[in-house]
């Protein structure tokens, strides 16, 4: 299994910052997607049709961590909680 150092810098990993618009307008993670918390329900098949690993982050990691639960729950097995924006920045090479 790889380390969330490894996921976070693997071109195939979606890193998803699932913070609102505004926070993101106020600090955002190089090459992360915002899928805000609220809309991750809508966006399920999109998650489904994603290749590769999911890192799943927001401002202190307990939204991402509802959101990783969430989607496991729906058959998504290659997602991880990279907790907070600032740990996934500090993880980037």
């Amino acid at each position: 299994m790889k380390s969330l150092s490894e996921l976070i810098n693997d071109p195939a990993t979606h890193l998803i910052d699932v913070r609102e618009p505004y926070e993101v307008d106020e600090v955002s993670v190089d090459g992360a997607e915002n899928i805000p918390m609220g809309d991750v329900a809508d966006e399920l098949e999109k998650f489904k049709s994603m290749e590769g690993n999911i890192v799943v982050f927001c401002r202190s990691g307990g939204r991402s961590a509802s959101v990783m639960q969430f989607l496991q729950q729906n058959g998504i097995e290659n997602v991880t909680n990279g907790g907070g924006y600032a740990d996934v920045q500090a993880l980037q090479n």
